[in-house]
C-alpha cells in the first residue's frame, strides 16, 4: 500500500520547539522473517502519524533487487526500476535512527521526478566498490558524513536516470527530449497530451548510454528538496513492524547468550557445565578464547545455562587494573613532551609570557560507553562453504570480511543481510559481536542469534577513550588571546582502527579536530599538539557519538568562557568579537542569543551557558539555561539551538538530530563514564550508566537558518554542543566553573568547597546590562 503526498511546507527559518514530557512514547515488538524495505511516503508535518506503515518484504526479495538478476531497468548501483513501475531505491548508507533513508531517498527522489510515496527503500548489500562512502573511503556510516557524501553523487544518479528514461519515452513517440518532461514516475509530453509510465520505457532506457554530463536542479526548482516531509520508517517503529537486527527469526533457529572475562582482557581457564546442561532446552556449551556461550532453544533456557556454569578466569596482567592508576598514567602521559605537532604559528611562548593576563587550565573527559537501546546482536548460519548473517552493522563489507576471516571462507562466500539498527552510536563501526556470533555458529549444526545481556554490552564495549586537555593562554590588554597552546593527551582510535588515516608525525586528526582550527580561526600565536597514550593490552577505544569533536568542542568552549570572564567581559560578547570574520558562526550565535533573551533576569542559582562551534561541516549556537539547587542538583530549564548547516535536505531531521544529540551529550555529560577496579567495568545498566529522563527534559527551540553553502553533518553536531553548554550555564548559575566530567554534583552543593574546581564570581550585572544593550542594538540595525 502507498500514499499520496501530501501538502509540501516551504520552509527558510524554521522554527521547531519540543517538549519531549508532551510526548507519548508506545509501540511494540513484532518477530520476524528478516528487515525489509520499507514503502516510503510523506505526510506534510501536520500529520503527525501516517495512516499507513511501510510494506516489508523478505531478504531474499531485497537481494533480488539489490543483486545482478534484477530485471528491469538498472543505471547505476542505486536506482531499480521493473517494468511494472514499480521504483526501489538502495540507500547505500545504514539506517540507525538517523533518518537517513528518508533523507538519501529525497535526495534521488528529487532528481528522478518521483514522489516518496512510489519509492521502495532496501539497503545495500555489502560492496565496496559500488557502496564506498566518498568522504571516509570505505563502505560505511559514521562521522555524519552521509549527506555531505551523498549529496552529489545520489542526485546525479537520480538526474541521469530521468534523462535516460525522457529519452527513450521521446524516441518511441518521436519527438524531440526537449519538449519532454518527467513527474511522479512518468514521462509526459505537453504538446500531445501523451504519458508514459517509467516503467514502460525500461527496456528501451536500458539500451542507452549513461549521459557523460547531467544538469542538476538550482534549489529554487526543489519540490522535495528543504521541505519538512516525514521520515518512511515512523510507522514501522511505531506499530511494532519495523525489524531490528536483534528481532530476526530464520527457521530451525537456536538461541545464545555470552559471558565473556570480566577482566579486559582476561581469557578463560576452564568451565564445568554439568550444570548448565541439566537445564532444560540447553542444547550445547561452547568454549572461546575469552568467553563462554550456551546454545538453547530458547533465550531464557540460554540465560539460565550460562548462570549455572562455573567458569574459572585467567584475568591476565589486568586483575588490578583501576581508573585511578589509569588517571594517573594519561596524567604522565600529558606532562611528557614534546607532543607531535598538529598546528603551529607564531611565537607562543613569547607571547605568552608578555601577555597581559596568563591563564591555564586543565579538563579531563572519562571513558564512556555508548549503550544503545538495541544491544551486540547477530543471527549466524554457517553453512558448508560460507555463511549467511543477519545483523545490523555500519560496516557491511568490513563486517563480512571478519567474519569470512573467523569462518574461514571467502569473502563473498558470507551473505551478509543488514538490518535497522536500534542505536549504534559509533558502537558498530566495530566487528567483535559479528565475529564472536560466528565463532559460536561455526561449533554449531543450527542457524544461531546471539544476543549479549545489557550487563555484557556495558562491560564489554569498546569506548570512548580517557582526556587529558591541557590549555593556555596570554591575554591582551583588551582581552583578546595573543597565545593560545592546547595540549591534547589520550589513546588513538585512528591508530588502531584506520592505522593509514595518521598523520605522519604521530597525529591523530580525529584526536585533535576543531581544536586545531577552532569555530574562531586561529589565532595568531597558536600551538596545538598531541601525544598518543597507549592504554593496557584489552582496554580498547573507540569512536563515540561527536568522534573527535564532542571532546574538543568541551575544551575549547569551556576555555574560551573562561578567558571571557578573566578578561572581565560578557560571554556572549566576547565570542561575538572573537568570530569579527566568521560572519556564519556570528549569524547562528546573534539569533540563538537573541531568542534566548541572553542578558535578562533570572532567579537566583540559575543561569545561561553559551557556546559556538564548527563541527562537521555545520555552524550551531546553543544556549542552555539551567537552575542548580542548594542540593547541587541541576535543573535544566530551556535549551535554545541556532544551526546553519548549509543546503538542507529535511528540516525535521534536521531538528530531531539536533534535539537528540543535545539529550545524548546532555546525558554524558551529568552523570556517565565507565570506571574500571580490579580490571573490571563497573557500570553494568542503566540504573548506575543513567540516562536522561522525559521529566528532566527542557523545551528544546531549533532554529533552522538554511543557506546555500554545502550540506554540513547533522547527526553529531547537538552532542558537541552539549557539554560546554551545560557546564557554562552551571558556572554562571554558581561561580562552580567544571573542567571534568560528568560533573561532581556534590561541588554545586551551596556552600560546598569547590576543592577540584576553579571558582570565578558569575557574570556581574555591568556585563550582563552591556550584552542587553548589544541585543537591543542588534534587533535595531536588523541583525
Amino acid at each position: 500500500m502507498s500514499l499520496q503526498a501530501g501538502p509540501i511546507v516551504e520552509t527558510r527559518e524554521v522554527e521547531l520547539t519540543t517538549d519531549r514530557r508532551r510526548v507519548l512514547l508506545g509501540g511494540g515488538l513484532v518477530l520476524g522473517f528478516a528487515f525489509a524495505a520499507v514503502k516510503a511516503h510523506a505526510r506534510s508535518t501536520d500529520q503527525r502519524v501516517n495512516n499507513a506503515g511501510p510494506q516489508p518484504v523478505s531478504n531474499a526479495e531485497v537481494n533480488d533487487v539489490a543483486g545482478a538478476g534484477f530485471v528491469g531497468f538498472r543505471p547505476d548501483a542505486w536506482i531499480r526500476i521493473s517494468p511494472d513501475n514499480k521504483v526501489t531505491l538502495i540507500i547505500p548508507n545504514v539506517e540507525m535512527g538517523q533518518g537517513v533513508y528518508t533523507g538519501e531517498t529525497m535526495l534521488i527522489a528529487e532528481e528522478l521526478e518521483v514522489g516518496l510515496d512510489q519509492v521502495s527503500v532496501v539497503p545495500a548489500p555489502p560492496n565496496e566498490e559500488l557502496y564506498k562512502q566518498p568522504l571516509l573511503q570505505f563502505q560505511g556510516t559514521g562521522g555524519s558524513t552521509s549527506i555531505r557524501g551523498a549529496w552529489g553523487p545520489l542526485r546525479q544518479a537520480g538526474a541521469a536516470a530521468r534523462t535516460l528514461l525522457i529519452q527513450a519515452a521521446a524516441q518511441g513517440w518521436g519527438v524531440d527530449p526537449a519538449e519532454c518532461r518527467a513527474e511522479r514516475a512518468s514521462v509526459v509530453h505537453p504538446p500531445t497530451g501523451r504519458s508514459v509510465s517509467y516503467g514502460q520505457v525500461v527496456n528501451a532506457a536500458s539500451r542507452l548510454p549513461k549521459p557523460a554530463q547531467v544538469a542538476l536542479k538550482d534549489p529554487s526548482q526543489f519540490k522535495l528538496l528543504g521541505k519538512q516531509l516525514q521520515r518512511i520508517d515512523t510507522p514501522a517503529k511505531v506499530n511494532g513492524t519495523a525489524i531490528y537486527g536483534i528481532d530476526i527469526i530464520v527457521p530451525g533457529m537456536k538461541f545464545a547468550t555470552v559471558s565473556a572475562c570480566p577482566v579486559l582482557g582476561g581469557r578463560l581457564a576452564s568451565v564445568d557445565d554439568s550444570a548448565a546442561r541439566a537445564v532444560p532446552g540447553v542444547l550445547q556449551v561452547v568454549r572461546l578464547d575469552n568467553a563462554v556461550a550456551v546454545v538453547a532453544e530458547h533465550f531464557w533456557a540460554a540465560k539460565t545455562g550460562l548462570d549455572a556454569c562455573k567458569i574459572t578466569w585467567n584475568p591476565g596482567p589486568n586483575a588490578k587494573l583501576s581508573s585511578t592508576a589509569l588517571w594517573a598514567d594519561l596524567d604522565r602521559a600529558s606532562r611528557a613532551g614534546p607532543g607531535a605537532v598538529a598546528v603551529q604559528k607564531g611565537d607562543v611562548a613569547g607571547t605568552f609570557k608578555n601577555a597581559k593576563k596568563q591563564f591555564e587550565a586543565v579538563y579531563r573527559q572519562p571513558f564512556l560507553c555508548h549503550a544503545p537501546m538495541e544491544p551486540q546482536a547477530a543471527v549466524v548460519h554457517v553453512t558448508g562453504g560460507g555463511a549467511q548473517i543477519w545483523c545490523g552493522t555500519q560496516v557491511p563489507t568490513r563486517a563480512q570480511a571478519a567474519a569470512a576471516k573467523v569462518i574461514g571462507c571467502a569473502p563473498d562466500a558470507v551473505v551478509l543481510h543488514n538490518q535497522l539498527i536500534g542505536g549504534a552510536y559509533g558502537r558498530k563501526l566495530e566487528t567483535d559481536y559479528v565475529e564472536q556470533a560466528c565463532a559460536i555458529a561455526k561449533q554449531c549444526p543450527w542457524p544461531v542469534k546471539m544476543v549479549w545481556t545489557r550487563e555484557e554490552d556495558m562491560q564489554h564495549d569498546n569506548y570512548r577513550p580517557m582526556y587529558v586537555d591541557r590549555m593556555s593562554a596570554g591575554l591582551d590588554a583588551d582581552g583578546r588571546p595573543v597565545s593560545w597552546r592546547h595540549r591534547i593527551t589520550a589513546a588513538s582510535v585512528t591508530a588502531r582502527y584506520a592505522p593509514a588515516g595518521m598523520r605522519p608525525n604521530g597525529v591523530d586528526p580525529d584526536a585533535v579536530e576543531e581544536a586545531e582550527d577552532p569555530v574562531y580561526g586561529g589565532f595568531p600565536n597558536m600551538l596545538v599538539d598531541y601525544v598518543q597514550w597507549r592504554p593496557p593490552p584489552g582496554v580498547v577505544v573507540s569512536w563515540w557519538r561527536g568522534v573527535g569533536p564532542t571532546h574538543t568542542i568541551f575544551c575549547v568552549e569551556s576555555f574560551v568562557d573562561e578567558l571571557a570572564h578573566a578578561a572581565g567581559k560578557d560571554p556572549l560578547a566576547y565570542r561575538r568579537d572573537l568570530l569579527r570574520n566568521v560572519p556564519r558562526a556570528r549569524a547562528v550565535l546573534d539569533r540563538a542569543a537573541d531568542v534566548a533573551g541572553w542578558g535578562s533576569a533570572l532567579p537566583a542559582r540559575c543561569g545561561r551557558g553559551v557556546i559556538i562551534q564548527k563541527s562537521f561541516g555545520s555552524y550551531l549556537a546553543v544556549v542552555l539555561e539551567a537552575g542548580v539547587s542548594d542540593e547541587g542538583d541541576i535543573a535544566l530549564r530551556r535549551i535554545t539551538a541556532a544551526v546553519d548547516c548549509g543546503l538542507t535536505v529535511n528540516p525535521n531531521l534536521v531538528k530531531q538530530q539536533i534535539e537528540g544529540g543535545i539529550i545524548f551529550g546532555l546525558t554524558a555529560a551529568l552523570w556517565q563514564g565507565i570506571t574500571l577496579e580490579n580490571g573490571r567495568v563497573q557500570q553494568a545498566n542503566y540504573n548506575d550508566y543513567r540516562m536522561l529522563r522525559i521529566n528532566e527534559t527542557p523545551p528544546i527551540q531549533v532554529i533552522h537558518m538554511p543557506t546555500n553553502n554545502p550540506p554540513g553533518g547533522i547527526g553529531e553536531t547537538g552532542t558537541t554542543a552539549a557539554a560546554p553548554a551545560l557546564t557554562n550555564a552551571v558556572f554562571a548559575a554558581t561561580g562552580v566553573r567544571i573542567r571534568e566530567l560528568p560533573i561532581d554534583h556534590g561541588l554545586l552543593k551551596k556552600g560546598a568547597r569547590a576543592e577540584r574546581a576553579a571558582v570565578i564570581a558569575p557574570v556581574g550585572v555591568a556585563a550582563a546590562a552591556a550584552a542587553k544593550a548589544w541585543l537591543d542594538r542588534a534587533a535595531e540595525d536588523g541583525r
